[in-house]
């Protein structure tokens, strides 16, 4: 029987089961908890970690099925879920058993594509971020010292070491400010004034250094799946790789569920539509619609002419799509007018055998 089955099943409720099961391992910290609900929580971990376990031979049965091309972070994932419990009961006192079921926090993550993107974000912008980091670690040692030289005659029990100082600045670095340190002369509090600006500084480095990689990223993931979608399209096939470039630029991605509408007869039209994947309907005065499937367009007669338009379209079945919208078009029409020639010449030929939409 093939393990991908229960996978599938097993994979949206993991996060689920996970917070089930931290939450049970919070309350059996819970002074005074009743033998009955102790007894409840602890069966509640044990099946948790039964279910785990069948899990886990489901991943190792598709590991080997699928030649050992099954990510190797869901296996090891999954084998911590169930060996770190075991050599808990196993080997640990039984009032901190449960706390090793702490592991269970991974299972959410075996998954996830945020943090796949998380991983490659960090690996390109891992220069700079040891950059910043050098930075903060430059800034800390040398406001901890400092404070140390101005506070410890003052305050030797807070600041009589480098060591002790260099909590005060780290605090004051994350402007957390618990107030449990505060420099008692002048120039100390200069001293701690500079260092939260500076900690401003560098937290806000390293937010957008994340925040451009997240950008660059998203960007190259979607500009990757525009491509494959518009090569999957005859009409752009023969263009140019600059050409190509710009169309990949311009044209944006939708999937539409079946029978959903896609456009109105009468609406104000904006964008034209190719379809990649599927097939739509376009209603005319016949009872039978026409249907258009992969490498056809539809919508050119709102854009080439500015009139609404003149059938209503829907998905025949789910549908994946590429809108050109107006501007873009007007681009395409001046850079490569042998692609809008061919969309001005089929909107001629619909303008005489079929409604224009």
């Amino acid at each position: 029987m093939s393990a991908r089955p229960f996978l599938r099943i097993s994979t949206p409720v993991n996060g689920l089961l996970a917070a089930l099961g931290l939450a049970a391992v919070a309350a059996l910290t819970t002074r005074n908890i009743g033998a009955t609900a102790r007894l409840s929580l602890e069966l509640l971990l044990g099946g948790l970690w039964l279910f785990y376990v069948v899990q886990l031979a489901d991943t190792l049965v598709l590991w080997q099925a699928a030649d050992r091309r099954t990510p190797i972070a869901e296996l090891l994932i999954d084998a911590a879920a169930v060996f770190v419990p075991l050599a808990a009961f196993l080997l640990v006192d039984s009032r901190d058993q449960s706390l090793f079921c702490g592991i269970w926090l991974l299972k959410p993550l075996r998954e996830s594509t945020f943090f796949r993107l998380l991983g490659r974000v960090v690996s390109r912008a891992a220069p700079n971020l040891i950059g910043v980091t050098s930075l903060f670690g430059i800034v800390l040692f040398g406001a901890s010292l400092i404070a140390y030289l101005i506070e410890r005659d003052v305050q030797p029990d807070k600041f009589g070491s480098v060591p002790q100082a260099m909590w005060w600045a780290v605090v004051t670095l994350s402007t957390t400010g618990y107030g449990d340190e505060i420099p008692q002369t002048l120039a100390g509090r200069v001293l701690a004034g500079l260092v939260m600006m500076s900690g401003i500084g560098i937290f806000a480095l390293w937010a957008g250094i994340l925040a451009t990689g997240f950008f660059e990223e998203v960007r190259r993931q979607d500009f990757v799946r525009n491509w494959q979608l518009v090569a999957a399209v005859p009409l752009f096939q023969k263009l140019g790789s600059a050409a190509f470039v710009e169309i990949v630029r311009a044209l944006r991605p939708r999937v539409v569920p079946a029978g959903a509408i896609i456009c109105r007869k009468g609406e104000a039209g904006d964008q034209m539509f190719f379809i990649v994947e599927g097939r739509v309907a376009i209603a005319t005065s016949s009872p039978t619609p026409i249907e258009l499937g992969p490498g056809s367009f539809f919508g050119e007669m709102a854009l080439i002419s500015g009139e609404p338009r003149s059938a209503t379209v829907s998905a025949a079945t789910e549908v994946s799509l590429l809108s050109l919208y107006s501007e873009d078009f007007q681009m395409l029409s001046s850079s490569n007018p042998e692609i809008a020639d061919v969309i001005r010449k089929t909107a001629d030929e619909r303008r005489g055998v079929a409604p224009r939409h």
